[in-house]
């Protein structure tokens, strides 16, 4: 189970993601501490391991930056879902192994502190404090087996 942390908003980019102040690092834990914060001080203070953020659309658009993936999966979140993604930081998060969800709909029936279970195999969400169940198409085959992999970069080596 896990917490909705809800932005019903459109267009959060990667500098609200992870501030460019922190890109001197590529350490996850340490990008982690500042993720969302220009956003939500309070957000990874609130958030457990396990946790998901749902946004609308063009979530992560802005610059072209593996930093926000990093920062939200060393933060811990198991998913982000959103009405779209940028395309550059949807390939990116496949890239770097974390899967993502687009939804239409979540961001209008999932509301702030809502406990989620997703099936990421079937493309369920189940609102369990609503009883809403949201249907979300799964990812393609290809980007299951690389982000199963560990990453791109992980793919390409196990593929040798």
């Amino acid at each position: 189970m896990a917490k909705a942390h809800v932005y019903k908003r459109n267009h959060i980019n990667t500098d609200e993601i992870i501030p460019a102040r922190y890109l001197n690092t590529d350490n996850e834990q340490e990008l982690a501490k500042h993720c969302m914060e220009d956003l939500d001080a309070g957000f990874v203070k609130n958030l457990s391991k396990g946790d998901v953020i749902v946004a609308g659309d063009d979530f992560g658009c802005g610059s072209s930056r593996e930093h926000a993936v990093w920062a939200i999966r060393g933060a811990g979140v198991a998913t982000v879902i959103a009405g779209t993604f940028a395309r550059i930081f949807y390939r990116n998060a496949i890239d770097c192994g974390f899967y993502l969800i687009e939804s239409k709909d979540a961001v209008e029936r999932i509301n702030g502190g809502d406990e989620v279970q997703i099936d990421y195999d079937k493309g369920i969400i189940e609102d369990k404090t609503t009883g809403q169940r949201i249907e979300f198409r799964p990812l393609p085959d290809f980007a299951l087996e690389i982000i199963r992999d560990g990453g791109l970069l992980e793919h390409i080596k196990k593929s040798k």
